[in-house]
Parts: structure tokens; sequence; C-alpha cells
């Protein structure tokens, strides 16, 4: 994973001068999760099947309904205590 971080330095003539660095910080581990995707073709909309509260969720960003599918996402585990589907 590569993450962009800005750095601001103060000049003493010029005022501050912003700097860009790519550093690549540390590779996480990923494997196939089940997702739930937007059905809206021009919506991006998804979330991680184990955040979801609904059995059938809606999208977020659009209302739209979403389907079930897989994508490749580092993991992370989600530790809620209220996990249940309703």
């Amino acid at each position: 994973m590569v993450l962009g971080l800005f750095y601001i330095i103060p000049e003493e003539k010029e005022g501050c001068r912003l700097y860009y660095s790519r550093k690549k910080l540390i590779d996480l581990p990923e494997e196939m999760t089940t997702i739930w995707s937007c059905t809206t073709e021009k919506c991006n909309g998804w979330i991680r099947d184990n955040f979801v509260f609904l059995i059938q969720p809606i999208c977020g960003q659009c209302n739209s309904p979403m389907v079930k599918s897989e994508k490749m996402l580092p993991i992370i585990a989600n530790t809620s205590p209220n996990q249940t589907k309703h």
C-alpha cells in the first residue's frame, strides 16, 4: 500500500512550501472478501459483508439495492459487538 504524505516547511522569505512524498509504508495481507456492491451503474458504492447490519442492504450513497460479490481487499476484523443482521 502506498500512501502519500504532505510536508509543509516554513520558508523565511517565501512563506511556506508544500512537499509531497510517496512512501511505501507496509504491505497489508489481502484475501478474497465478500462485499455488497451497488446495482446502479453510475454508483461505485460497496461495503464489506461483515460490516452490514441488514439482510438486504441499500447503498449509502444513492439508496439503491445492493448485490453480494467478492473483492480482493486487505484483511480487517470487525470487532463490533452488534454484528447480527436484521
